[in-house]
């Protein structure tokens, strides 16, 4: 008769258990977040994040902090990018519909210069 070492019988029951890892209490916090209409990531935007460390008594504004710049600099780079590509998205709009008139335009040449009918055939019309 075969017998299992006490290692090996509990590598053969951990073997046929299933191991499941859930994350519904992270979905239902995110669910809680958006049904309010608050960012997915508390840490994304807010006073906390987007307001200065600290402000002068005097009244000077306070300097940038690098993640604000950062942030700053990335969101203008977004800007030119949708700027740049609404352009382009316009003039691939006015260049298709160039093209289309062009084309009709050269149907009804066509058709223009086609051979009309003559004598006979003309009076019979």
């Amino acid at each position: 008769m075969y017998r299992l070492g006490i290692r090996s019988l509990i590598r053969v029951q951990l073997k046929q258990c299933s191991r499941s890892i859930t994350c519904t209490q992270a979905v239902q916090t995110t669910d809680w977040r958006v049904s309010r209409g608050l960012p997915i990531n508390k840490n994304a935007e807010g006073v906390l994040t987007d307001g200065p460390d600290y402000t002068f008594l005097d009244g000077r504004p306070t300097p940038l902090l690098q993640k604000q710049k950062l942030r700053m600099l990335k969101n203008r780079e977004v800007a030119a990018k949708i700027v740049e590509l609404s352009t382009e998205l316009d003039f691939a709009k006015s260049r298709h519909q160039k093209l289309l008139d062009a084309k009709e335009r050269e149907r009804q040449t066509i058709l223009q210069n086609r051979l009309k009918p003559k004598g006979n055939a003309l009076l019979k019309k």
